[in-house]
C-alpha cells in the first residue's frame, strides 16, 4: 500500500485478521458440501448423478466470481466484494441447514459459488496488497487458513454430529461465516487502485503479459493436482491396497497437515529462498511423491507418498501468487483475478480425466496424472524464473 492507503486504512495487522477470517470460511465452502452429502442423501434422496451436478454448479458459480472479483476491487476496493461475498456465504450455510427440497439445496451451491469465489480471490488480492515487501510469506500463512477451514466441517460432523445433529453444525458454520462480514465491515480498507475509472487499455495489456499466462498454466496444473489429491486419495488407498476406511481417512488428514506445516515453514522462511526456487523445490518433492503414490508397490508406501505430496505441494500455489504480486502490482485484483479462473479450471478438469482414465484402466493409470502434472510445474517454473529475470533487469536499466 502507499503511504496515503497506510493512512485511509486500518492497521495492516486488523486486514489480515479479516483476511484470515475469510479464508477460513472459503476453506469451509470447498470442504461442506462433501462432507455434508451423505446426511443429504439421506435428508433428501436425490441421485449421485444429481449430487455431482452439485459440485458442478457450485464450481462454474465460483469461477464465474473469480473472473469478476479482479476488475471489480481494483475499480471499487475491496469493502464491499468482501462483505456481499461473506454475506452470500453466510446465507447459503442457513439455506442449506434448511433446505427440504434438491432444488434449493443447487440454489445454496450456486450461492455458495459465487460468495466463495469472490472470498477466495479478494483475500489473496488483499493480502498480496497489504504485505508488499514478503508477500510469498503472507500468502503461504494465509494458506494455512483455508486447511483449517476445510477441516473444520468434517471433524464437526465426525465428531459432534449424532450429539447436535447436520442442523446445528450448519447453524455454526453460518455463525463463523459472520465473523468476516463483521470484520470487512467494521475495518477501513485501501482506497481502489483504478477508483478515477478502469484503464481498460492497460489492463489489456496486463491480460497479454506472457508472465501472466506462465503463471496461470502453472496454477491450472496445480489446482488440477490439489484437487485430485483430496478428491482422489481415500478412494485409491481403499480399493487399490485395500486399506481400511480409518487409515485412508487419516493419511487423507496427514496429507493435508503436510500442507499447512509446509506453508507454515515457507511463511516463516520464505525470505531465505526466492520464490521461484521455493516453488521449484515443492514441485521437484511434489514429483517424486506423486511417483512413489502412482507406483507404490505397498499401501504404506503409497500412504507416505500422499503425505510427502502435500509437503510438496504446499508452497506451490501461494507463492506463485506472490511473484503474480510482484508483478503486477497496479492491477493485482486483476491480475489474480485471471490466474486463479485459469486455476479453477485445472482443478475441474485434473479430477475428471483422472476418473475418466481410473474408468478405463485403473486409478494406479489416472494417479499419472498428478506425475504428468508437476513435470508441468517444474518446466513452467524455469520459463517463470527466466522471465522474471529479465523483466528485473529491464527495470533496473
Amino acid at each position: 500500500m502507499t503511504p496515503q492507503d497506510h493512512a485511509a486504512a486500518s492497521r495492516p495487522s486488523k486486514l489480515m485478521a479479516s483476511a484470515f477470517a475469510g479464508m477460513f470460511v472459503f476453506g469451509i465452502v470447498m470442504a461442506v458440501l462433501g462432507a455434508i452429502l451423505p446426511s443429504l442423501f439421506g435428508k433428501i434422496g436425490f441421485s449421485e448423478a444429481a449430487a455431482g451436478n452439485l459440485f458442478l454448479t457450485m464450481n462454474f458459480a465460483m469461477l464465474v466470481a473469480t473472473l469478476a472479483f479482479g476488475p471489480m476491487v481494483d475499480r471499487f476496493g475491496f469493502k464491499a466484494l468482501l462483505v456481499v461475498c461473506s454475506f452470500l456465504v453466510a446465507a447459503s450455510f442457513l439455506l442449506l441447514t434448511v433446505a427440504p427440497t434438491y432444488s434449493l439445496v443447487l440454489v445454496a451451491a450456486v450461492v455458495l459459488g459465487f460468495g466463495g469465489g469472490g472470498l477466495n480471490g479478494g483475500t489473496n488480492a488483499l493480502t498480496s496488497d497489504v504485505n508488499p515487501g514478503q508477500r510469498g510469506a503472507a500468502l503461504n500463512l494465509l494458506g494455512i487458513f483455508f486447511g483449517f477451514g476445510a477441516l473444520s466441517v468434517p471433524f464437526l460432523i465426525g465428531t459432534l454430529l449424532r450429539s447436535l445433529g447436520l442442523q446445528a453444525i450448519l447453524v455454526l458454520a453460518t455463525l463463523l461465516a459472520l465473523v468476516p462480514l463483521v470484520l470487512f465491515t467494521l475495518f477501513k480498507f485501501p482506497r481502489a487502485k483504478q477508483a478515477q475509472g478502469f484503464p481498460i487499455r492497460q489492463a489489456a495489456r496486463v491480460a497479454r503479459d506472457p508472465l501472466l499466462w506462465l503463471c496461470g498454466f502453472l496454477l491450472f496444473f496445480q489446482s488440477g493436482n490439489e484437487f485430485t489429491a483430496g478428491g482422489w486419495i481415500s478412494t485409491y488407498l481403499q480399493k487399490t491396497f485395500g486399506v481400511g476406511p480409518s487409515a485412508a481417512a487419516l493419511t487423507l488428514a496427514g496429507y493435508w497437515a503436510a500442507v499447512m506445516a509446509g506453508r507454515l515453514f515457507t511463511a516463516r522462511f520464505s525470505r531465505l529462498l526466492r520464490n521461484e526456487k521455493l516453488v521449484l523445490a515443492g514441485a521437484g518433492l511434489a514429483l517424486a511423491a506423486a511417483v512413489l503414490l502412482a507406483l507404490a508397490p505397498t499401501g504404506a508406501l503409497a500412504m507416505a507418498g500422499a503425505v510427502l505430496l502435500g509437503l510438496g505441494f504446499s508452497a506451490i500455489y501461494p507463492t506463485t501468487l506472490a511473484i503474480v504480486g510482484e508483478n503486477f502490482a497496479s492491477f493485482t485484483g486483476t491480475a489474480f483475478s485471471f490466474v486463479i479462473s485459469v486455476g479453477l479450471a485445472g482443478g475441474m478438469i485434473s479430477p475428471w480425466l483422472v476418473g475418466t482414465i481410473a474408468q478405463a484402466s485403473g486409478l494406479r493409470h489416472g494417479l499419472l496424472v498428478p506425475v504428468f502434472n508437476c513435470a508441468m510445474i517444474l518446466v513452467l517454473m524455469v520459463l517463470i524464473a527466466r522471465v522474471s529475470k529479465n523483466k528485473r533487469a529491464a527495470s533496473a536499466k
